[in-house]
């Protein structure tokens, strides 16, 4: 399988549960299948902008 592949479903796999993939993720798609960034790179990303940090949270 191909990265650009392994992308396309794992992006459709996202499409059946009714979700899409915001702009800017899918523009981070596009740069890892150009090389221009790697999963650690995105990886990073996501964790920055959805990890929640400890006592932000209301129980």
């Amino acid at each position: 399988m191909t990265n650009t592949q392994a992308w396309d479903y794992a992006v459709g796999m996202i499409k059946v549960d009714g979700l899409e993939p915001t702009e800017e993720f899918k523009e981070y798609i596009e740069k890892e299948k150009r090389g221009e960034v790697t999963m650690d790179d995105i990886k990073q990303h996501l964790d920055k902008k959805y990890k929640v940090k400890e006592g932000s949270v209301n129980a």
